[in-house]
């Protein structure tokens, strides 16, 4: 029975869209299903699913995806809504929009960032702190 449901569901977008090293594309992408791009895209790739950009890869434009691996180069707006994966190569410029961030050393990010969700916990967790640091100060006096 769990096979049968695993059947059904990878038919839908099991399918990943490649752009071959040695292919430059310019114009706008979109599509349901994952990316991959090892040649060079000039435009914006618009998905829900995931996004790789391998390292021989370059995209140029605008980005909007679930999820995005970057080896390769990227420089525009990117607006990944869950996690960006910048490995050790990648080489990010421009604006971006994230829900997670993951960085291995090495990597290049020249942008503005703005992560979704994780700003309001942060600032909420600073006042709660705050109080207690005060109390504890003024006990100690």
């Amino acid at each position: 029975m769990f096979t049968e449901n695993k059947k059904s569901n990878s038919n839908s977008f099991s399918q990943q869209n490649t752009i071959a090293q040695g292919t430059t594309l310019n114009g706008d992408l979109t599509s349901e299903g994952d990316f991959r791009v090892e040649g060079i895209v000039n435009g914006s790739v618009t998905t829900s699913g995931k996004v790789v950009i391998g390292k021989t890869g370059a995209v140029e434009g605008l980005l909007s995806c679930n999820n995005a691996d970057v080896e390769g180069k990227f420089k525009g707006t990117l607006t990944v809504s869950d996690t960006l994966n910048l490995r050790s190569s990648a080489h990010i410029e421009g604006d971006v929009q994230i829900g997670k961030l993951s960085v291995e050393p090495g990597a290049t990010f020249n942008a503005s960032c703005l992560m979704k969700g994780s700003v309001k916990e942060l600032k909420n967790e600073t006042k709660v702190a705050s109080p207690q640091n005060n109390s504890k100060s003024g006990q100690s006096a």
